[in-house]
């Protein structure tokens, strides 16, 4: 905090008249107040402007997942019926091929459930991560009213 004794440097004063005069000494004190307060705001602006860009980038890195999943599902997808199609062409549809595609059937059924199961216990996380995030997030702000209120 800026002294009475620099802020009469400043003011080509002296630091008597300063304290001998009531009404310089309380605008001295007004102005260090008020430079005081100016400066907690701007750290808050600039904390608040972190973690705002924090979020961002967050959301933004969540947006590309889903985009980067739902492009290597279609991809999969295409795959699949790409090689679906040159079975087609290649074999004959005997007894023992039409067990094999029976049993490749069930598999990818049961991976599939397994698969949905994942999915939605990855989406409980997230939402438990965002409702925590949202705890810290007052939290911070409970304390910044409290630092603001102690200053």
């Amino acid at each position: 905090m800026i002294s009475v004794a620099a802020v009469a440097r400043r003011a080509a004063a002296s630091r008597t008249f300063i304290y001998s005069n009531p009404e310089a000494h309380t605008a001295v004190t007004t102005a260090m107040a008020a430079a005081h307060h100016d400066r907690d705001q701007a750290t808050t602006a600039e904390a608040s402007g972190r973690e705002a860009s924090w979020r961002e980038r967050a959301l933004n890195a969540e947006d590309a997942l889903k985009a980067a999943n739902a492009e290597i599902l279609a991809q999969r997808t295409q795959i699949g019926e790409l090689l679906g199609q040159v079975r087609d062409l290649e074999a004959e549809w005997t007894q023992e091929s039409i067990l094999r595609i029976t049993t490749e059937n069930t598999s990818l059924k049961q991976r599939v459930r397994k698969l949905t199961e994942d999915n939605r216990t990855l989406d409980e996380r997230l939402k438990a991560a965002r409702s925590n995030n949202r705890f810290q997030d007052r939290r911070i702000a409970d304390l910044e009213a409290q630092l603001t209120e102690q200053t």
